[in-house]
């Protein structure tokens, strides 16, 4: 962590401070919503329905409004849309402290949600911007801070519930609430080039925001993309859900399947933390930018080979060896996803730039965001139906292999894109003409 902060140092002032940002919004946020559905289910002895509703607001909120939260971004510039996320963020987090009726339960966890989906792409245009030729190497750094703020989050959280979760929302909401007067007093302004530019010669109005979204999605290289990166956003957010009810499956809700789903987190994080920036140096020395993306992919797929081989095991009854098969195969699965994700994460980001032509670059994130999104929703569905399916059949080897089947293709359309040099060249883009009567 200290050579990263060394390199933090070389970037120039605003790249410094959106590190910075990053790790306090992903502190801020996971001190709280880890600790949600519980406080919903119990202080305020909601249905279980009515949990799943709330959680579904903010998460529909935040996925279904990342393309207008870019949009937006590219139109007016990155650093209102990163203020206005975290004061919505503060506003949202507060009302959950005080809230006990649905509808405001509801409108909380909204705006928490559409919060996100306002700061999350400027801030990767934003960085892609002030980066220029080094935001390889600051997307890598900026994974750092990513995980070091999901990492400690929900320690900080779990003391101040332990008081109350008003506590909790409260301190949660005044973090955002700095981070805004902080990013407000210190952070420039930005826009878009292309933005500036049209500006300057009167044409934004010109170009709606439908011929911007037209022209995005026209963009086949990137939607190819898009597509072929889906499953790597299903398999890390394993670590969410298939790791831990593997872990719980084996070792029960006592201190073992505890501590064991804690293991999986540590594993992610501290391994991310320490190994980013070297894993992307290394990668970046040996092989081209889609090659890293293949590597990532494959790297992600095979990561599930422990959990694999760990069904052909009989399951002990107690003992060190049930501590063995509790931790060691779930553990080396998240290692091993957290090594996919650090060598594809920081040229996954970099290609994205590349395939917009450096034009409307946070719309560009806003729709990769947007569509992955659906991909992890779907994918969870699916991998859930594939649990259940599993232990209904005796045959638990079924969701190991099925994940690791999605990893290696994707991997093999991630090659074929670059086989057929879709991923090499960026996408020059030419301003839409008016329409002729």
């Amino acid at each position: 962590m200290t050579g990263a902060l060394a390199q933090v140092r070389t970037y120039e002032r605003s790249v410094q401070l959106l590190m910075v940002n990053q790790f306090t919004i992903n502190l801020g946020f996971y001190m709280l919503m880890p600790y949600l559905a519980a406080h919903l289910s119990g202080t305020l002895a909601l249905a279980g329905w009515v949990v799943g509703l709330v959680l579904g607001v903010r998460n529909f909120s935040q996925q279904g409004m990342f393309l207008a939260g870019g949009t937006l971004a590219d139109r007016f510039g990155y650093k209102p849309m990163i203020v206005a996320g975290c004061v919505l963020r503060t506003v949202g987090f507060a009302t959950l402290g005080f809230a006990d009726s649905l509808a405001a339960l509801i409108a909380a966890s909204a705006a928490t949600g559409l919060a996100g989906a306002l700061f999350n792409p400027a801030v990767r245009a934003y960085l892609a911007a002030d980066a220029g030729e080094r935001r390889v190497e600051a997307f890598a750094l900026f994974n750092v801070f990513y995980q070091a703020g999901i990492l400690l989050g929900p320690l900080v959280g779990m003391v101040l519930t332990g008081v109350s979760f008003r506590v909790t929302c409260l301190v949660s909401a005044g973090i955002f609430a700095l981070l805004s007067v902080v990013q407000i007093r210190a952070l420039p302004t930005r826009r878009a080039e292309n933005t500036k530019e049209k500006k300057e010669k009167g044409g934004l109005d010109r170009e709606g925001v439908l011929a911007q979204w037209r022209g995005v999605l026209a963009n086949r290289p990137f939607l190819l993309f898009s597509g072929a990166m889906i499953g790597s956003y299903v398999l890390t957010f394993q670590i969410y859900l298939a790791l831990p009810l593997e872990v719980r499956r084996l070792g029960g809700d006592g201190v073992l399947g505890t501590a064991a789903v804690a293991l999986l987190f540590a594993v992610s994080g501290l391994g991310t933390i320490v190994g980013q920036t070297r894993v992307t140096a290394w990668c970046k020395a040996r092989y081209e930018p889609s090659q890293v993306l293949i590597l990532g992919l494959a790297v992600m797929g095979l990561a599930f080979v422990p959990l694999l081989a760990a069904t052909a095991v009989p399951v002990p009854a107690s003992g060190v060896a049930l501590w063995l098969l509790v931790t060691v195969p779930p553990a080396l699965t998240a290692l091993l996803l957290a090594i996919g994700t650090m060598i594809a994460y920081p040229f996954e980001m970099d290609t994205i730039v590349r395939l917009s032509g450096d034009r409307l670059v946070a719309t560009h994130y806003g729709l990769y965001n947007t569509i992955c999104g659906i991909g992890i929703t779907l994918g969870n569905l699916l991998t859930g139906v594939s649990l259940d399916m599993a232990r209904a059949a005796g045959v638990p080897a079924l969701p190991w292999i099925a994940l690791i089947v999605l990893g290696l293709g994707c991997a093999a359309a991630l090659y074929g894109l670059h086989s057929t040099g879709r991923l090499a060249t960026p996408v020059r883009w030419a301003d839409p003409q008016p329409a002729r009567a």
